[in-house]
């Protein structure tokens, strides 16, 4: 093969991988990436700043709706703050709340289920026991009594949310270094006298990466419904700021007169589980072999 047709290769690569994935998967790549930006850039999108109130402008309609107006496209809340500004806004902070929650919950799974299969007996009970309790308590029950009885700080919040979900990682990463270890390429470095840190950071970790990837993305979307169900009864994210939950809160009183203030966050929220979770299915097809055909 000529260096030519090499390049050419390389340059229709994205091209014949587009052509081999479903089109709901493409379009929920697509809404995530628009989500991301919005993550990254919300406050150099927002066309007004999400906390500025202008009563004479309260309750307006999105467009194309009677009493719409282009300067609120999609429409005004109860204090006359645009709608599109606080969307983007709260956008940003279920994302990052969701995103970090998520990713400390995983980092902290992943190092206990390495812990227990290393360590093993007395170690390996306790940390699975820990999982066992986890996984039978209620937590969003628990994150209630915890918020309701120490406060709603930031730090407590984000606490909450990456202790959801940590036992799925440590159950599912203890399985898999137990069954990693015991395989040729592991045996192989262990026997050239190399640690066991290196044999697990090295040569372990980058083999099981691909289904803790999957349950990353499985677990973001029940993270980021965990995070606006609080802020949507009030124990989450509260006035001045927003996120998407707490826009919702907000507009549940309005469903009849002014359904937007429901309708628009919840759509959104909607849109972001079902696309992540889109994505998670289609990357847990490509990364298990299992459920090649």
């Amino acid at each position: 093969m000529s260096s030519q047709d090499m390049i050419e290769g390389r340059r229709w690569a994205p091209v014949r991988l587009l052509a081999g994935t479903p089109f709901g998967v493409i379009l929920a790549a697509a809404f995530m990436a628009v989500m991301v930006f919005v993550m990254i850039f919300a406050k150099v999108l927002q066309p007004y700043a999400f906390d500025y109130i202008n009563l004479l402008a309260r309750l307006a309609p999105p467009v194309p709706l009677s009493g719409s107006t282009w300067a609120h496209p999609a429409g005004t809340d109860t204090l006359g703050r645009d709608l599109m500004s606080r969307l983007l806004v709260g956008t940003q902070t279920s994302m990052l709340l969701a995103l970090l929650g998520t990713c400390l919950g995983a980092v902290l799974g992943i190092a206990l289920g390495f812990l227990a299969a290393h360590k093993g007996r007395l170690w390996d009970e306790i940390i699975m026991g820990l999982v066992d309790f986890q996984a039978a308590m209620p937590w969003f029950i628990v994150a209630l009594a915890v918020l309701a009885f120490l406060g709603n700080s930031m730090v407590i919040f984000v606490a909450i949310m990456a202790l959801y979900g940590w036992e799925t990682y440590a159950r599912i990463t203890r399985g898999l270094v137990l069954s990693a270890r015991e395989q040729g390429y592991a045996a192989a470095v262990r026997g050239l006298g190399a640690r066991a840190r290196w044999v697990y950071l090295r040569h372990i970790l980058p083999n099981i990466a691909g289904p803790l990837l999957v349950q990353l993305t499985v677990n973001f979307p029940s993270t980021i419904l965990f995070e606006t169900s609080l802020s949507f009864l009030g124990l989450g994210i509260r006035p001045p700021m927003t996120s998407l939950g707490q826009m919702l809160g907000e507009g549940r009183d309005y469903l009849i007169n002014a359904w937007w203030l429901a309708v628009v966050p919840g759509l959104t929220i909607f849109l972001i589980t079902l696309s992540m979770s889109i994505l998670g299915d289609w990357l847990r097809s490509k990364l298990d072999p299992s459920l090649e055909d």
